[in-house]
């Protein structure tokens, strides 16, 4: 993998229902326009895998992601103020993508805000390229709209690691 393992102390295990609560914390913290309750319960009872990274039972990282054939939609991929910057969310991004190049999946997509920066060289350091525009998609001050990027990866090699020739 491209990144450092998860830390002795951080857990990585599916998402649960009751997880919501600790998730929704993190999720109004780094958030302007979070998603809510409702969108993470739909999400679950929809099916859609989840995974959460945790230490001492706080919320470090999350995911959900939505298979459509042979292709991964990372709906949220989140981490904690306190832990972005040091590896964590570059891990889980590669993780996520083994698993899913594991299943059978071809490549995964994902929609991104132009002003999230910080998020927004993370996928492109990953491997993961602008294929479209959504207009308007998210909301932002006051009645504006922010358009997304749609980003997208192809899976059907392992990415090498980081300044390394595959």
């Amino acid at each position: 993998m491209s990144a450092q393992p998860l830390a002795a102390d951080d857990l990585l295990r599916a998402l649960r229902v009751d997880d919501i609560p600790a998730v929704m914390a993190v999720e109004r913290a780094i958030y302007p326009f979070p998603w809510t309750a409702g969108n993470f319960s739909d999400s679950l009872a929809a099916g859609h895998l989840g995974w959460i990274v945790e230490r001492a039972g706080a919320v470090q990282a999350y995911a959900l992601t939505m298979a459509v054939i042979d292709e991964i939609h990372l709906l949220n991929f989140s981490v904690a103020a306190h832990r972005q910057g040091q590896g964590l969310g570059r891990w889980l991004l590669a993780w996520l993508c083994e698993q899913a190049r594991g299943q059978g999946a071809r490549a995964m997509f994902l929609e991104v805000r132009p002003s999230n920066l910080r998020a927004l060289r993370l996928y492109q350091r990953s491997g993961f390229a602008q294929v479209g525009l959504r207009r308007r998609y998210y909301p932002a001050e006051g009645d504006s709209r922010e358009d997304a990027l749609v980003l997208r990866r192809e899976l059907d090699r392992p990415r090498a690691p980081l300044g390394v020739a595959p």
